[in-house]
């Protein structure tokens, strides 16, 4: 009788975990697998694919140009918005992690532009924001600087664009910091006042240690993600990655290779070589946290 009972058990558990099961399988695992194998092929879509074997990761690193003019956009874009996100994003936590009235609607319309920030028609307006009528021009107007310089149209200045973009989206890290902020216990603060600490000194010496493991957690979140941004390069570029490929970040060459060029095998293997790019970078990150990251609860990781 137990023993039929405990069948049971294990029928209905399978059960009710098929459909995430199922959903690995087929939507996660396959994919996975599939886009290994098409790196490996010539593949347009619209034909079976062929093997070529390591033709297009030789081709990749070998005889395109592009290719390594988009790792570089990304690595300059990834290099600039990531620390400055972070920052900007600890700062205005420190800012809020105050008991005062209305906070709740502060913290509230500080988090708003990330909800928003990475749509299609906050991109859309971006492109206005740094047209040659835009607003930054117009607020510049107002000191007396006078200029008709599309921002987003000038290759030199077309990637600080999508950068500024990414840091106003600072909205789910400033919420993260300030959670770890919440947990730093004031007595810490109160003791190092006493011996004459001032807020400086209170900064660097109690709260980025204690923030540190929230610091490491954010730096992979924000890392991971600015490595796969594509929205905002691909509308305010209109596709294309300019003025002279300035903002051909990776996955917007990628999607180019793979749906405007149908060269899927080529895309998949452009994926896979990010995939094992971000994995390294992740676990550098990972091992030098052991030099940085200050664990309470043993002091050691």
């Amino acid at each position: 009788m137990l023993s039929k009972l405990k069948d049971n058990n294990h029928v209905v558990g399978y059960v009710f975990s098929a459909p995430f099961i199922i959903g690995f399988l087929v939507f996660i695992l396959y994919p996975i697998l599939s886009s290994l194998y098409y790196s490996f092929t010539d593949y347009n879509l619209f034909q079976s694919p062929s093997w070529v074997g390591m033709a297009n990761y030789e081709k990749m690193f070998t005889d395109d140009e592009k290719y390594w003019k988009s790792v570089f956009v990304t690595l300059n874009y990834v290099i600039a918005s990531v620390p400055l996100r972070l920052a900007f994003a600890l700062m205005v936590a420190l800012l809020l992690n105050k008991t005062i009235g209305g906070i709740g609607l502060y913290r509230s319309a500080y988090y708003l532009p990330s909800l928003i920030g990475g749509s299609v028609a906050v991109s859309i307006l971006w492109t206005q924001v740094f047209g040659d009528q835009g607003l930054v021009n117009s607020a510049l107007g107002v000191f007396g600087i006078d200029t008709d310089t599309s921002w987003i149209g000038n290759p030199d200045t077309a990637l600080w664009t999508l950068i500024t973009l990414s840091v106003w989206q600072f909205g789910s890290s400033m919420l993260i910091f300030l959670a770890g902020l919440k947990n730093i216990p004031k007595d810490y603060y109160e003791a190092a006042s006493v011996d004459g600490a001032n807020a400086v000194r209170r900064f660097f010496k109690i709260t980025l240690p204690l923030l540190s493991p929230i610091i490491l957690f954010n730096l992979i979140l924000q890392t991971i993600s600015a490595f796969l941004t594509f929205t905002p390069a691909y509308i305010v570029s209109r596709g294309e990655g300019g003025p002279l490929d300035s903002t051909l970040l990776y996955s917007l060459y990628l999607y180019k290779r793979a749906f405007q060029f149908y060269e899927m095998g080529y895309a998949a293997a452009m994926a896979w070589v990010m995939l094992i790019v971000v994995g390294i970078i992740t676990l550098v990150i990972f091992q030098t946290s052991k030099l940085w990251v200050h664990y309470e609860s043993k002091g050691e990781r």
